[in-house]
């Protein structure tokens, strides 16, 4: 990762070298938004941002923020983008894609099997900017940058998963979303879709056995008051934009653009080893309240099922090809 981040970095130092002056900026506000609260990684990104923008102009370039949902669900802050309500805004990849189905690239099952993959793609500058234009034909938003949140492992109540055999028979619940149904399909279960208002009550009652998520999810859940078994799971991995309106971003001049853009990808760097600390913070307050952590030894089982869905998606994400150029990328 470190190796990673360093490239990054130089990247980013090579691309500012010759930063604008403060006076080159006019005096404007940037409204923000994202559905989730204080102390998510949604708002660590834009409290980041706002805070590149606010002192790179010498407080010229304001960012106004409109956090926990004051602006409405993450769709709607799609669609606010769309008209300009907002300028900007943070949110889950899987809330993009109704609008851009180009964006599933990002959220194929096991299209990240290791983070320093996903950590080399989204610093890819010509892939990102590839997608970043299509996304912006298809939704009238562009994403300026990637946030990587953790994976979304599975829980259970009634025995440890370590092999696919160990799945089978149990009821899992997953969000209403066709990809993490259809990856649980293909390892042999039926899964339980349910809002996700409900699902502590069902595992409470035992209408359902287990669920799936990020340590953290489960930390603040307190889920060790209904599950007992964690098993590290890397089918998906919480990936989300720093979206901006397209059509108010084009209308900004040059250095507002190139102020913007940097401050998003800083954003972003900063977010990635924020949620990796968090990520291991969270999995140890689940250990420490009586959860047991397990390993898979047959992931390659199913990581092979899981992209064997891959060709249901291709027409989604533009073709065959522009997968094997995400793999492609990931592998140098």
């Amino acid at each position: 990762m470190k190796r990673v981040l360093l490239t990054i970095v130089s990247l980013a130092l090579l691309f500012g070298a010759f930063p604008a002056s403060a006076a080159d900026y006019p005096s404007m506000t940037i409204r923000a938004a994202t559905a989730n609260p204080d102390g998510s990684l949604h708002v660590t990104a834009i409290n980041k941002f706002k805070e590149i923008v606010e002192a790179e102009s010498d407080g010229k370039i304001k960012v106004q923020t409109f956090y926990g949902g004051s602006m409405g669900d993450e769709q709607a802050n799609v669609r606010q983008l769309r008209t300009q309500e907002i300028h900007l805004a943070v949110l889950a990849v899987g809330n993009l894609t109704p609008f851009a189905p180009q964006a599933n690239i990002y959220y194929l099952p096991y299209m990240f099997p290791g983070i320093d993959t996903a950590y080399t793609l989204l610093s890819d500058e010509a892939f990102n900017a590839k997608m970043a234009d299509k996304i912006a034909q298809q939704s009238g938003t562009r994403p300026l940058s990637w946030l990587i949140g953790g994976y979304r492992h599975l829980t259970n109540s009634v025995r440890p998963v370590t092999t696919i055999d160990d799945l089978q028979g149990l009821k899992i619940r997953t969000p209403p979303v066709e990809i993490q149904m259809e990856s649980f399909r293909s390892w042999g279960v039926e899964p339980h879709p349910l809002a996700w208002t409900e699902t502590f009550n069902a595992l409470q009652q035992g209408v359902i056995d287990g669920q799936e998520n990020p340590h953290a999810v489960n930390r603040d859940q307190k889920f060790w008051e209904v599950q007992k078994y964690i098993t590290q799971l890397h089918y998906l991995l919480w990936v989300g934009p720093m979206l901006v309106s397209e059509a108010w971003f084009q209308g900004l001049d040059q250095p507002v653009k190139d102020l913007i853009t940097k401050a998003a990808a800083d954003a972003a760097r900063y977010e990635w080893e924020w949620a990796a600390e968090q990520d291991q913070l969270a999995l140890q307050a689940c250990l420490d309240n009586g959860m047991e952590f397990h390993e898979l030894e047959d992931e390659d089982v199913w990581m092979e099922r899981a992209r064997g869905l891959w060709p249901k998606f291709h027409e989604q994400v533009g073709g065959e090809e522009v997968i094997n150029e995400a793999l492609a990328v990931m592998a140098d």
